[in-house]
């Protein structure tokens, strides 16, 4: 069996109501100076935790105006705000772009390394501050990967940078942080976690070590997103979904995605689509792409997913990629690109970005050439 790495957080905390076990644990650490990076929406969920901390002494530093895609630019500005701060300690309540720019924040607050020169993997030097994530959408799986995204506006692409230093010292994965998203988010980021749990199993790199949370993660995701969708009161479809989406994150780490994230990568960088929608779009059509270069693991994901065994392989890994496709026209995620206001003459210029991702196309079980891309991406329309 080929060797693996798993790097995960010092400490995961799940279950409802664990924020105050975020709270516990800080006030016992000795930190002064929290930074604390959030959204709007999210605000009203975590004052009262806000309100703990500063009544036990704790000065917070509460940033709240991230964008969906952050930038480059958009990331130098908030460490300057941190800096000034001169923050000790760092908490991400929020969704993926919130989880990624506080562990880049936490890595690149006392280094004398840019983030833009950290482009791709291991380039990060050291380890920085102690950081803490608290994921309120069950998408991304960021707060237990070492992974994080950012948007370069020097080529209109978005770019990972990925380092054992940008893992989370403890994840608290509270799904009632999660109650109200919108039903809209919820889809596309369910999708985006389900994307994650299908491209690490079917890629070149599976491993059975991490298989094993990538399967449940699909059991999970397939048979809860529904519901979530449906009703976001579903406490249990909610707390399904925000595990699912935990695995997801565990195997970015050792095993990473492959060409739907690549793929995606123009729609945000260009077009600014967001990165959930983005994934959920493209991962049936990938999946019709590569299905024939690994039969079993995709009939596999098919029966994960609940869809019928067919009478081989062949058929039933087929019942998978139209279980996928009716579980995101079920969601309310758009079928085709023109419905995101992306042109088709678009195509070629995505199909050369998405050639740079390398980082991520290696993995893919099937060589994507630039004119399958093309084909790919047309087949969208």
């Amino acid at each position: 069996m080929k060797p693996i790495t798993i790097l995960q957080p010092q400490k995961t905390v799940f279950g409802s109501g664990c924020i105050q076990t975020f709270v516990d644990d800080y006030l016992s650490l000795g930190h002064r100076r929290l930074f604390i990076l959030t959204a709007p929406p999210i605000l009203p969920l975590i004052e009262p935790a806000i309100k703990q901390l500063k009544d036990n002494g704790v000065n917070v530093e509460v940033f709240q105006n991230i964008l969906a895609e952050p930038t480059l630019n958009d990331f130098n500005t908030i460490l300057g705000i941190a800096r000034e701060f001169r923050a000790d300690s760092v908490a991400g309540i929020g969704g993926g772009s919130v989880l990624d720019i506080a562990k880049l924040v936490a890595a690149f607050i006392d280094s004398d390394q840019k983030a833009e020169d950290c482009f791709g993997t291991g380039f990060i030097k050291k380890k920085g501050l102690w950081l803490a994530c608290l994921p309120t959408t069950a998408g991304t799986g960021s707060e237990v990967s070492p992974n994080a995204i950012l948007l370069d506006e020097r080529d209109k692409l978005k770019k990972g940078i990925v380092s054992p230093y940008l893992l989370a010292d403890t994840a608290y994965v509270d799904p009632m942080l999660t109650m109200t998203v919108p039903s809209k988010v919820t889809a596309d980021t369910g999708m985006d976690a389900l994307t994650h749990c299908i491209e690490a199993y079917t890629n070149k790199f599976a491993h059975p070590a991490v298989d094993i949370y990538a399967l449940q993660g699909i059991r999970l995701i397939a048979a809860n997103l529904l519901h979530a969708v449906k009703d976001g009161s579903d406490i249990e479809a909610r707390e399904a979904l925000a595990l699912g989406s935990l695995y997801g994150g565990l195997v970015l780490g050792p095993v990473n995605t492959a060409a739907v994230h690549a793929l995606s990568y123009p729609l945000g960088g260009e077009f600014h689509i967001p990165h959930g929608l983005s994934n959920a779009i493209l991962l049936p059509s990938v999946m019709k792409f590569n299905r024939s270069a690994n039969l079993r693991k995709y009939a596999e994901v098919a029966i994960a997913c609940g869809a019928p065994v067919g009478k081989d392989d062949n058929e039933t890994a087929q019942n998978g990629v139209d279980f996928i496709c009716e579980l995101s026209k079920a969601v309310g995620i758009p079928q085709k690109l023109s419905d995101l206001n992306i042109p088709q003459s678009a195509v070629d210029g995505m199909a050369k970005a998405a050639m740079e991702v390398q980082r991520l196309l290696k993995n893919n079980p099937r060589e994507v050439t630039e004119q399958d891309a093309r084909d790919i991406y047309n087949s969208l329309y």
